[in-house]
């Protein structure tokens, strides 16, 4: 009689490691002292760039100032028109670019 075989378990796959949180660039994180013009719609203290970008857009949200047909524009008031260079009206992309050189 041929001897029976004994079933052999396959060790389960090795489980993936658990996905590292991503770090924050430390660029990024770096408090900046906003300048006088752009401390009038953000505060004056220094934050870090993630900061700004959060509290420029609440502040456009909040003015409703989004271009209703072109929602990628926003329109500029009084004290954005300072930030912007004088624009009445740029493109989200560019925002960022303007905002950088209020930025120390």
């Amino acid at each position: 009689m041929a001897a029976k075989k004994k079933a052999t378990k396959k060790p389960a796959a090795k489980k993936k490691k658990a996905a590292a949180k991503r770090k924050p660039n430390a660029a990024f994180m770096k408090p900046m002292q906003p300048s006088a013009a752009l401390g009038a719609v953000i505060g004056s203290s220094a934050q870090p760039r993630t900061e700004v970008t959060k509290k420029i857009w609440a502040y456009i949200k909040k003015h409703g100032l989004q271009d209703s047909k072109n929602r990628r524009n926003i329109n500029a008031d009084e004290k954005l028109k300072e930030v912007f260079g004088g624009k009445k009206q740029v493109s989200m992309f560019e925002m960022t670019k303007l905002v950088n050189k209020h930025l120390k």
